[in-house]
Formats: C-alpha cells, sequence, structure tokens
C-alpha cells in the first residue's frame, strides 16, 4: 500500500509532468479549477488549485474532502502511484471503477485529452 509520502510525491510528479507538457495536454489544463484527490484506502485528501498546467497550494488533510472542488479525482494511493509512473491507464482504471473522476461537463470536455 502507497503512503501517504509516497502519494503527494505521485501529485508533485503529476504536477511537472502537466507543467512541461506540449501544446495538446497544456491546452487541456489550461483552466483554472479547484483540484481534490481522496485517496480512498487511506482516507486522506490532497487539495489544490489546477492553474495552467500546474497544481498549487497543495494541502493534505483526513477523510473526505471538506469541500467541493470543481475536479473530483477518487483512487487507491497505489494506483495514483501506478498512474503517474505509467503503470496504469487512465481509461482502463476509470471504466474499472479503480478511479472516479467528477467534474463539470466543460471541464470533463477539456480534459479528455489527459484521458
Amino acid at each position: 500500500m502507497a503512503t501517504t509520502e509516497q502519494c503527494r510525491k505521485a501529485l508533485e510528479r503529476l504536477a511537472r509532468n502537466l507543467a512541461e507538457a506540449n501544446d495538446d495536454v497544456r491546452g487541456a489544463t489550461a483552466l483554472e479549477r479547484s483540484i481534490s484527490c481522496h485517496l480512498t484506502d487511506l482516507d486522506t485528501t490532497f487539495t489544490g488549485r489546477l492553474v495552467h498546467g500546474r497544481i498549487e497550494d497543495m494541502a493534505v488533510e483526513p477523510g473526505p474532502p471538506s469541500e467541493r472542488a470543481q475536479v473530483r479525482l477518487a483512487m487507491a494511493g497505489d494506483d495514483l502511484v501506478s498512474l503517474v509512473e505509467g503503470r496504469l491507464e487512465f481509461a482502463r482504471a476509470w471504466a474499472r471503477g479503480r478511479v472516479r473522476l467528477e467534474a463539470g461537463l466543460r471541464d470533463l470536455m477539456r480534459l479528455r485529452s489527459l484521458l
């Protein structure tokens, strides 16, 4: 089972990957939205803001998110680490119910290139 620190590092790596992404991906993340990632097995939530392809103001809190973010992810810590390391494909994990993604329809359409 992934630790909270391993999950924090995975999210930081994801943020770096988004910031260094090509134009197609950067265009998908050009939106400014609040974001949360609830790690179901650790009962811990990371929150922050997705700002022009970067995750800013990342914080961690115990339990489910205390506020409803505009983009919400939920998954096990191991799945987060595997996704960021490229060992787990997002679409397959989402289709099997291992990853939940909730957002407004417009945001989902913009984020689809990341999936």
